[in-house]
């Protein structure tokens, strides 16, 4: 799942009256520019209603572009859907391991790993107070593959047809054998849907309401605001709070001083290094809570191995060398990640470090000795553009680090230049070959080790001469194209034995530490902050920040 979770909205511009009231402002400015903090722009204040109960004020960066599930794909959109949907399962929290949901019980697979029957839970009803049964959900997972929306291949890829078989239950027919498939199905946008308020048609969307069978039922979806409150007829086990208020704020900033002042209960996503340490070490002063756990998420650097001189694997090996991930944590990221040497996290056990194996870290010797041999010296040095998100201070300083290694390091044979470009632009272009490097997030979909592999370097069509024409890798923006590649991914995909897919995964690791299409940098730390009266509060590594099971005392 591309994140956008750098991405600001940008401020009004707020025009002076006057010459002195505009230079009254301008030495406010001043003042507070040269203060310790900076003092933003903070939440508005919450409703006496919401302060004054049991409802949480959830502060965060992350503004959905939808709430249809069939189209979301972005973070803040999931975080919103875990607590408004049910799916056919779920993860037992802390824990990547699958439990039902909407189902009853885990699926029957037939001898050939094609066929899914899955019997379904009875009694539910939608927020609409239409009856949920297996008739609702085939139209839910339909709606989803046939509309056409951003993840909508997820599911269209692997799946023939989706019938009911009786009032309460489904069979899923499966286009070719894939392990993960129930996995699959616990991702946030194949929740159900209610056939009343939805419909099937390419297009089709509903961006500004939700009409589930979740805990919480959407009643408002403004700019800067979301409002859920508890749905009365929930099915499962009622939340322990009075409803969600999230509060959209303009930057990382507003959100640190949002927390500290009290203007929300809970700060979470996003904040830069420097306030996670600030609000670390004031938790105890403050009365705090601060909730950290091990994430999914993968930073790294995409490269586009079909434009010079990126299609010389020296190249690609030289920046890989160059990598010196232990500074970077240590310098810009103040230890609140870990460095990662594939692109499988180590939560799973498939994970290989073979980019420590085979380059380390910050070997700048082997860096230099591989661009002089492709071709580079100080008289003809190699002219590297690396993009990052405008909105991401981190990635600001990952890209001039960058910069300043290989100015003192490798004697002007490098020369990286950081060209900042806005999320929405990056993301639009990536697939186009405009860039030749950049900096990005990749937060899974469904908790398999495929989830990081095959939606970054897969290719449906291409060649090993031309790179990818069509299919995941071109999408992501490094037109990598590897027939083995292809190959080890359809049989990861089908192999049942988890020992054997170990294996296989095993292999894929390598092939990429060979070709390199993409380094991977660090795997984040997940922070969340808590007025010390809630209870229950808890990270999880997929389903993110749990605010079902939350409960705000007095």
């Amino acid at each position: 799942m591309q994140v956008l979770n750098w991405f600001r909205l940008s401020r009004k511009r707020w025009w002076s009256i006057g010459k002195y009231l505009t230079l009254w402002v301008c030495c406010c400015i001043l003042v507070i520019s040269c203060g310790g903090r900076p003092k933003t722009e903070q939440a508005a204040a919450p409703s006496t209603s919401a302060s004054g109960t049991g409802r949480l004020i959830v502060g965060t960066t992350l503004k959905p572009r939808t709430l249809d599930p069939a189209d979301a794909y972005e973070l803040a959109a999931s975080n919103v859907l875990y607590s408004l949907g049910n799916r056919l399962y779920t993860y037992k929290l802390g824990t990547d391991e699958i439990v039902p949901q909407l189902a009853t019980k885990l699926p029957e697979v037939s001898p050939d790993g094609l066929t899914y029957k899955i019997p379904l839970r009875e009694g539910v009803i939608f927020h609409d107070g239409t009856p949920f049964d297996a008739q609702a959900m085939a139209f839910s997972l339909k709606r989803f593959m046939q509309n056409g929306g951003k993840p909508s291949s997820l599911l269209a890829d692997v799946v023939q047809s989706v019938e009911p078989s009786g009032k309460s239950e489904l069979t899923i027919k499966l286009k070719k054998v894939f392990a993960p498939f129930p996995s699959l199905l616990a991702f946030s946008g194949m929740c159900a849907v209610s056939p009343k308020a939805y419909e099937i048609g390419s297009g089709k969307f509903q961006p500004t309401k939700f009409v589930g069978t979740g805990p919480y039922k959407l009643t408002a979806f403004n700019a800067n605001s979301i409002r859920l409150d508890v749905f009365d007829q929930y099915w499962g086990t009622k939340p322990p709070n009075q409803g969600l208020d999230y509060q959209i704020l303009t930057s990382s900033a507003n959100l640190f001083n949002s927390f500290r002042t009290g203007a929300v209960d809970i700060a979470y996503q996003t904040l830069d290094p420097d306030q996670i340490t600030s609000l670390k070490n004031g938790a105890k002063s403050g009365g705090w809570q601060v909730i950290e756990a091990p994430s999914n998420v993968v930073s790294y650097m995409v490269l586009n191995v079909k434009q010079k001189p990126l299609d010389q694997l020296e190249v690609r090996q030289a920046l890989a060398s160059l990598m010196d991930r232990k500074l970077i944590n240590e310098r810009i990221l103040r230890n609140q990640a870990q460095p990662a040497y594939t692109l499988i996290p180590t939560s799973f056990q498939a994970s290989k470090p073979t980019f420590e194996t085979a380059y380390g870290d910050g070997n700048f010797a082997k860096a230099k000795e591989l661009l002089t041999k492709a071709g580079f010296s100080k008289e003809k040095p190699l002219k590297l553009e690396i993009w990052y998100p405008t909105g991401s201070a981190v990635r600001q300083q990952v890209a001039s680090t960058l910069r300043e290694y290989a100015s003192q390091k490798l004697e002007g044979i490098l020369q990286i230049q950081p060209q900042p470009v806005e999320a929405p632009t990056l993301f639009a272009n990536i697939g186009k070959g405009i860039y030749q490097t950049a900096l990005v997030d990749w937060y899974p979909d469904f908790s398999d080790a495929d989830n990081f592999i095959q939606p970054l370097v897969s290719c449906s069509k291409g060649s090993e001469t031309e790179g990818c024409q069509e299919g995941a890798s071109k999408s992501q923006g490094s037109f990598y194209y590897s027939d083995r590649m292809n190959k080890l991914i359809e049989q990861e995909r089908a192999e049942q034995n988890p020992q054997k897919r170990q294996q296989i995964f095993a292999e894929i690791q390598e092939l990429l530490a060979k070709d390199i299409p993409l380094i991977p940098i660090w795997q984040p730390q997940e922070y969340a902050f808590a007025k010390q009266e809630l209870k229950q509060v808890q990270l999880d590594p997929i389903q993110q920040l749990p605010l079902w099971q939350i409960a705000k005392g007095a």
